[in-house]
């Protein structure tokens, strides 16, 4: 099992580039699925769930074409089994993307349950009664959800659809479905994510009929055929986000090509606040920061909510910038209930965090000295590597596969800007 090794004390300066959104990539690749014709995506990371995504769509007797600079080409001409098996969906929640597209080009289809989440629940509920509403009948038996049309039925018709909490994943389902279907649909407290609109701008150069995405309503109108399109994947806001902690936490400079500061207000307006200079350029966002955050920097308080708010994908690590921060913070998550897992890695380098329900009471530690830590989950896993970047001494990250399912070379584009750090064998 692969372990990061850290060296910290090195200030990050230089270029990296931003890759594309895993969280943008997923549903994009499900909704190649939608048309028999070819399907070109670029700037796809590369990530072990766009790994596992393509295995999957692979195992349904679809032709994928993948290249080293991040291009992957889809078609879904000769698609024979629309399922998704328990082996491949347990690894990875997003394979549930795969429903509302092959209901709505083929009539059927059998996904399994996700399994367990570290992080908390994420219920599928509310992608069965969105379909449902659009006429799909749909049964959960031996750990599967078996959809069909009805008998007579060739196609999904359009519903109005308000979900009971505002969902990416479900808001992303029912686009795709939707886009098939006969009629208007209309998705009421629809997600707002960067990822959205650029869903739905793919699905428009496949022909597809949208309005309104980027909002808390989108309306689609459903055509009876989409075809084939060529698209790049939107910038990574999570990864741009990370960096941009690791850089003010280590005092750097650098610029993050490609990256969006639209998609990261909230996040930028924090680090402002903080201290650290961040501002749009031409080509990406350059972060500055006069000297390392146990410095200079003050300790912010936030709460994660839905986008255009603080997001929860982001709240480890600005928590792993707080730790060295001068002053006390108050950390407050609203999203997913077991996402303070990192909390009692982060205290093993000498990070002084209380924990009180959903919130967190973090005091500014004046140095951090490494040790062995052990990653949770995806995010947990680069806040201890942004901690690892300042502490004093060695930090062994153990389970890093955690890190490699949304981060794309995370340790190369670090070295590249100055950090000591290095991919090592257990």
């Amino acid at each position: 099992m692969d372990k990061l090794l850290i060296r910290g004390g090195r200030r990050l300066s230089g270029e990296v580039r931003i890759s594309g959104a895993k969280n943008a990539a997923l549903p994009e690749l499900c909704a190649a699925l939608l048309t028999e014709d070819t399907v070109e995506l670029s700037n796809v990371p590369h990530l072990q769930d766009v790994a596992t995504m393509l295995k999957l769509i692979r195992n349904m007797g679809v032709g994928v074409e993948q290249h080293e600079d991040g291009r992957v080409a889809v078609n879904a001409r000769a698609l024979s089994r629309p399922e998704a098996p328990y082996e491949l969906v347990k690894t990875m929640r997003a394979s549930v993307l795969a429903l509302g597209p092959l209901l709505a080009r083929f009539g059927h289809a059998t996904v399994s349950l996700p399994g367990g989440c570290a992080i908390g629940s994420r219920p599928v509920d509310q992608h069965i009664k969105g379909l449902q509403a659009m006429g799909a009948q749909i049964v959960v038996e031996h750990g599967y959800m078996v959809a069909r049309l009805p008998e007579g039925r060739t196609r999904l018709r359009g519903a109005h659809i308000t979900t009971d909490m505002v969902t990416v994943t479900g808001t992303e389902n029912f686009l795709m479905a939707a886009a098939l279907a006969e009629g208007e649909t209309v998705l009421e407290n629809a997600a707002q994510e960067p990822e959205i609109p650029d869903l739905a701008e793919m699905l428009i150069a496949m022909g597809a009929r949208i309005h309104g995405h980027g909002t808390r309503r989108i309306v689609i109108e459903g055509v009876e055929r989409l075809h084939g399109c060529q698209h790049a994947v939107v910038a990574d806001r999570i990864e741009a986000g990370t960096f941009l902690c690791a850089v003010a936490a280590t005092g750097g400079d650098v610029l993050l090509q490609g990256a969006r500061a639209d998609h990261l207000d909230a996040v930028i307006e924090k680090l402002r606040d903080a201290g650290a200079r961040v501002q749009a350029v031409e080509g990406g966002v350059r972060v500055q920061a006069d000297a390392p955050a146990y410095e200079f920097l003050r300790a912010q308080n936030f709460r994660t909510t839905e986008y255009p708010g603080f997001p929860t994908d982001m709240q480890a690590q600005f928590m792993a910038l707080n730790c060295i921060s001068q002053g006390a913070s108050k950390v407050t998550e609203t999203i997913f209930e077991n996402r303070f897992m990192h909390v009692n890695e982060l205290m093993r380098l000498g990070a002084r965090i209380q924990i009180d329900g959903k919130v967190a009471l973090i005091e500014g530690a004046p140095r951090l000295s490494g040790a062995t830590v052990m990653a949770t989950d995806l995010r947990a896993s680069a806040s201890l590597v942004i901690a690892g970047l300042v502490a004093d001494g060695e930090t062994l990250v153990d389970r890093v596969y955690h890190l490699d399912r949304g981060y794309d070379r995370m340790e190369t584009k670090l070295r590249g800007i100055g950090a000591d750090i290095e991919r090592v064998k257990a």
